[in-house]
């Protein structure tokens, strides 16, 4: 499942976020985590303190990649509009959901100050790229000035988290394409 050169302590890191997004934080058991990694009995134990301390290496490096993912699209090319649109409609397994968006519905995470923090980070740094899109946007007249940046920005990431959760409601995507539809139709430039 990983590659032959990855180390020991990422294929448990991997498994963990692979497993978190699965199962969520009370059905990722160490044995579990174990098994999907290869590793042996006490490999965990030796190179981390216990399962919080894998979870939040893993919980981490999703909130990393999902930035990551973001910060590509939102930084490409085009104007302020079409960026967003970029990001709105980038390739996403939408049925599987958002690894950092399922976390924020795991209440053993939501609970968990030092788990909740890279996630809360993740959602919070987008938000500002967003907005800062939007401010773009405004000053080249692309979005009416009254915008509030951060409300828009608000609103972008509660129609993609929203509608990963109405397309595994329904059992499709077209939901998820329906709220990104509208948004676009809502923001499009006149």
């Amino acid at each position: 499942m990983y590659s032959r050169g990855m180390s020991t302590a990422d294929r448990l890191v991997e498994a963990t976020r692979e497993l978190l997004w699965e199962r969520g934080y009370v059905g990722t058991s160490p044995r579990a985590i174990l098994e999907r990694a290869g590793a042996g009995q006490g490999s965990m134990y030796h190179h981390f303190r216990g399962k919080p301390d894998l979870a939040l290496a893993a919980i981490r490096r999703t909130a990393e990649a999902l930035l990551a993912q973001a910060d590509e699209v939102l930084s490409g090319p085009g104007s302020p509009y079409e960026r967003i649109e970029a990001y709105l409609r980038r390739e996403r397994d939408v049925l599987r959901g958002c690894p950092v968006g399922r976390l924020t519905m795991d209440p053993d995470v939501v609970a968990d100050d030092a788990l909740r923090a890279p996630v809360d980070a993740a959602i919070a740094r987008i938000r500002e790229r967003i907005a800062g899109l939007v401010e773009e946007g405004k000053a080249q007249g692309q979005f009416a000035a009254g915008l509030d940046a951060g409300e828009i920005a608000a609103l972008i990431v509660a129609t993609v988290q929203g509608g990963y959760v109405l397309a595994r409601a329904s059992g499709s995507p077209e939901a998820f394409d329906a709220g990104v539809r509208g948004l676009l139709a809502l923001l499009r430039p006149e």
